[in-house]
């Protein structure tokens, strides 16, 4: 884990367990990782609509993003991914470490959580960084949402 990011949930009172493992850079290299990971295992989407507003999407693992849905609720028309340069420059990530945590460094990204992830005890999430997921409770999930001072939604997707 980065030392900004440790440091920021530190400052912000967010405990969390920190599980390494070896590098994955998709759901299903992470399922053999997951099985010793308790809580609801999250992903991260990185998206733009055709106005180049950004988007952090969370969701669970297993969950197809039903991205009309998302359009709707974002009165949008379109929904691209991000590039590997655009993901760098505005939440200061990697490709295959995509993850809520990238808020901290957010520069015009809106955060977009699936209500179940939301509403798990417990959730993971990698620490920008994919050779470890990060273990949070709800409280604290809520705690990192509320110390942001971005846009943030929580919708049914």
């Amino acid at each position: 884990m980065d030392a900004q990011l440790e440091n920021y949930l530190k400052q912000h009172q967010i405990p969390f367990i920190e599980h390494p493992h070896e590098a994955v850079f998709t759901v299903e290299e992470s399922k053999k990782i997951k099985q010793s990971i308790p809580g609801l295992h999250c992903k991260c989407l990185f998206l733009k609509d055709e106005n180049k507003q950004f988007y952090l999407v969370a969701l669970p693992a297993e969950k197809h993003l039903d991205t009309k849905k998302l359009r709707t609720h974002l009165n949008v028309k379109k929904l691209n991914f991000g590039s590997p340069k655009e993901l760098k420059e505005k939440l200061n990530l990697t490709p295959g470490s995509v993850s809520i945590f990238g808020m901290i460094y957010a520069n015009d990204v809106i955060l977009i959580l699936d209500k179940k992830v939301w509403e798990a005890d417990i959730s993971g999430f990698h620490p920008n960084i994919n050779t470890a997921t990060l273990e949070i409770k709800h409280a604290d999930l809520e705690k990192f949402y509320n110390s942001l001072n971005g846009e943030k939604h929580i919708y049914e997707l």
